[in-house]
């Protein structure tokens, strides 16, 4: 399906009134299911899903209806992670990243400058590797999609002043998700980074606890956070994706047959996301220009060799494992 941004806005608009979106004739369904996620109404994730949990419901007559909990209305990352592993929600889509508070593994796709292209990125997380991340999500006890959504490249925005190299990153007050390996790798740059949930970084940014942030042009524009930060440098950093996981008993309690038609629809909703949010890449930088943001392309070369001489890679290598990280190198090559 061909869709664009107006489109993916006109959708979220729609809906804004209700707390959460829930397919028609839920309440007489078998099996009622949540899906939280901490994207707003109108982004791709919560559009694509959304098509999902009515293909759901129509094609197993009813009995499979999934509740859309958008924008962290369910608690924050950390908290709907805990809700998952104890079945009071029953499916959540969470940062590798962020999940390595679980599945330390889970994080090796965020590696500073690790993949060059999008090509790179599904050639790694849809083959060995990914398939390796899987399993250790499987072994923490949760039940895992078979393929990722896409939240992109990550970028870096700020108050102050725009990033052309590594000297200005030094001492910068940025903020970052909660998980040990984005910590790192802005403390190997110099930086001050302060981890904060996402449905906090839009007052952090406003009152001044942190000047700066990086997150996917996407997130940026949903998250309005062109209010509270002046400049955009495309540093394409990090890649990130988000992981379907569901609670195990919900999921076993689905016959094989229902099983078959949640996972065909949620993969055909990943891919159709990815797509979404490749489009929206190649688009939103003009249009957050028109929202007063300032655009630079920094050389990443000389960011990532402060990382290599500051040992971030090495470090990583040692805490990811012989096995993952020569997973992740027959992709990138070599990262030390």
């Amino acid at each position: 399906m061909q869709t664009n941004r107006r489109r993916f806005l006109a959708v979220g608009g729609a809906v804004l009134a209700s707390p959460f979106i829930m397919p028609r004739g839920a309440s007489a369904a078998e099996f009622n299911y949540k899906f939280a996620n901490n994207f707003p109404l109108g982004h791709p994730m919560n559009n694509r899903m959304q098509e999902a949990a009515d293909r759901i419901a129509a094609e197993t007559d009813g009995r499979v209806a999934l509740a859309i909990f958008p924008n962290n209305q369910l608690g924050s990352d950390t908290d709907t992670l805990n809700q998952v592993r104890s079945g009071a929600v029953e499916f959540f889509t969470l940062s590798g990243i962020i999940l390595s508070s679980l599945v330390p593994v889970a994080s090796i796709n965020g590696v500073g400058f690790a993949f060059s292209d999008m090509s790179e990125v599904w050639k790694a997380m849809d083959g060995p590797l990914g398939a390796h991340v899987r399993k250790a999500i499987t072994d923490a006890r949760l039940h895992v999609m078979p393929h990722m959504f896409n939240n992109g490249f990550r970028q870096i925005t700020t108050s102050t002043v725009p990033i052309e190299g590594p000297d200005q990153l030094r001492g910068l007050k940025i903020r970052v998700p909660v998980s040990p390996l984005w910590t790192s790798m802005f403390q190997s740059l110099g930086c001050a980074p302060t981890s904060i949930n996402w449905n906090e970084t839009y007052t952090a940014l406003q009152t001044g606890i942190a000047d700066a942030q990086e997150n996917p042009l996407s997130t940026i524009d949903a998250g309005k956070l062109f209010e509270v930060q002046k400049y955009c440098s495309l540093t394409n950093h990090m890649w990130d994706g988000f992981w379907m996981l569901a609670n195990p008993r919900a999921w076993r309690a689905l016959p094989e047959d229902l099983q078959q038609i949640v996972e065909k629809n949620m993969t055909d909703a990943a891919m159709a996301q990815r797509a979404d949010i490749d489009e929206l890449n190649r688009t939103l930088r003009t249009e957050l220009e028109g929202k007063g943001m300032a655009f630079n392309e920094p050389d990443p070369a000389a960011i990532r060799e402060v990382l290599r001489t500051a040992g971030f890679y090495e470090e990583w290598h040692k805490s990811f494992g012989d096995e993952a990280w020569g997973l992740l190198e027959a992709t990138t090559g070599q990262l030390t």
